[in-house]
């Protein structure tokens, strides 16, 4: 497997791709046997939902408004919101197409606001006393064509953007859903166990859309396995804290709802199946990152320690990690933002609010998913950097791949490792852009050049300027 970037980059020693063969496939192929053993059978239990609403397309062509009366059973005698009257449709669908009909203009909270020209779904209701008296309601607006174009435009942009990467990236998404939608939702639909069909579809996802979007390389595999390690243990704390607050899953309205139709759904399964989905996205992203930052790293500095690289590369990590954390927490808050605007009109204690049942669930929630976030950086950095360094000393000397004089196996127990030869060229620009000058510049403190520094001065432990 050679890394995946647009310089040459040197391959992958034999050995080591043989390890990660051996590794990732197996694991691939318990997945695969997971996701045959846990497919939904059937289309779960039958629901009586009613028989559906006929729905039909239309375009509001007059409009005839008036201040709305007076009602008795509205609060102080005052009257609905909105205007009131009645709008023209021209009907384009069904048994009335063509027609021209009258409905009541909506009103009320939520309803639709309507104006000439406006396209609309309209919904035929059936007097229940006399089925061939019916009425037609206007419903909400038609939203295909505007969220078409916005697919278009998102893709457009996607693919100008990445090109090829892009295109393979719009791929991966595809492949997301399609999972999601063909296992995730029926296997859990159908009464399964939701927290296994979510880890095995979650790892389906990641192998599909990882060597789609990244392609087949060393530094892909090793994203796939800290990904997956740190799936794992999402799992397992988000299982370990849902018992200690002893969650339900009944936090949300919409959770209540689904059990009224689905009684067989498991909430608290369900809820640790949102916690395991919700976080791969954001682990995907850590775990490419650090692998291709020690790839990086090692291919700027090959005289590196497997201990440099690692050290360097967490402290990518590190940053990382504190902005992504914020990010974990501002994507579930917005996800829930009316519920937690409605909570801070509680008059109940804050102590109170924070440990209900729905506050509790988002804390667990977004808690469970930075720990998994967290533990990625070290394994993902880790593996990256024993795979990175894998094979040096049988390298060729003046190989791109092997420092000179090479003392260690890994490529950093000997001088070489410890104090690379000069490049001048790189070296002089690395230093430009780390604010350090040019090797002939003079440095604030007075010295010329980084070897000129006395060799007592304290340094900034993995500081760039000694690396270079």
């Amino acid at each position: 497997m050679g890394a995946d970037h647009t310089r040459p980059a040197p391959p992958t020693p034999p050995g080591v791709r043989r390890v990660l063969v051996a590794t990732v496939v197996p694991l691939f192929v318990i997945t695969l046997i997971a996701a045959i053993i846990l497919w939904p059978r059937d289309g779960g239990p039958e629901t009586d939902g009613g028989a559906a609403v006929p729905r039909y397309h239309g375009t509001v062509t007059r409009l005839v408004t008036q201040e709305c009366p007076p009602q008795p059973e509205t609060p102080e005698g005052g009257a609905p919101e909105g205007p009131c009257g009645t709008a023209t449709v021209r009907v384009e669908q069904g048994p009335d197409a063509g027609q021209q009909i009258e409905t009541p203009v909506p009103t009320g909270p939520g309803a639709p606001t309507v104006a000439v020209g406006d396209r609309i779904v309209l919904v035929e209701l059936t007097d229940p006393e006399d089925p061939t008296v019916s009425a037609y309601n206007i419903a909400e607006h038609q939203r295909g064509t505007p969220l078409v174009w916005l697919a278009v435009v998102f893709a457009l942009a996607i693919v100008a953007f990445g090109r090829w990467r892009g295109l393979a990236a719009l791929a991966g998404l595809a492949a997301s859903f399609a999972i999601l939608l063909a296992f995730v939702l029926p296997g859990i639909g159908s009464g399964g166990s939701p927290l296994p069909i979510a880890v095995v579809g979650a790892a389906l996802i990641m192998f599909v859309v990882l060597y789609l979007t990244h392609g087949v390389s060393a530094q892909t595999s090793v994203a796939v396995l800290g990904t997956l390690g740190s799936l794992v243990l999402t799992g397992l704390l988000g299982s370990l804290a849902t018992a200690a607050t002893h969650l339900t899953g009944y936090g949300t309205e919409d959770a209540t709802t689904l059990s009224m139709f689905r009684g067989d759904v498991d909430l608290h399964g369900l809820l640790l199946a949102g916690i395991v989905i919700g976080s791969l996205g954001v682990l995907d992203d850590v775990t490419v990152t650090q692998a291709a930052t020690v790839t990086e790293l090692a291919h700027a500095n090959p005289g590196l320690s497997r201990l440099q690289l690692y050290r360097a590369a967490t402290r990518v990590g590190r940053a990382h990690i504190a902005s992504t954390v914020n990010t974990i927490v501002l994507a579930y808050a917005g996800a829930s933002l009316p519920l937690l605007l409605l909570l801070t009109a509680d008059s109940r204690p804050v102590v109170e609010i924070l440990t209900s049942e729905f506050m509790a669930q988002e804390i667990v929630r977004s808690a469970v998913a930075t720990l998994g976030l967290i533990a990625a950086v070290p394994l993902t950095t880790g593996l990256a950097a024993v795979v990175t360094t894998a094979g040096r000393a049988d390298r060729p000397a003046g190989h791109p791949g092997r420092p000179a004089d090479a003392g260690g196996a890994d490529g950093g127990e000997g001088p070489a490792a410890r104090a690379p030869g000069p490049r001048p060229a790189e070296r002089g620009l690395a230093l430009e852009a780390l604010g350090g000058g040019r090797p002939g510049d003079p440095f604030p403190d007075g010295p010329t050049r980084p070897t000129d520094l006395p060799a007592g001065r304290p340094h900034r432990e993995g500081g760039t300027d000694i690396a270079w």
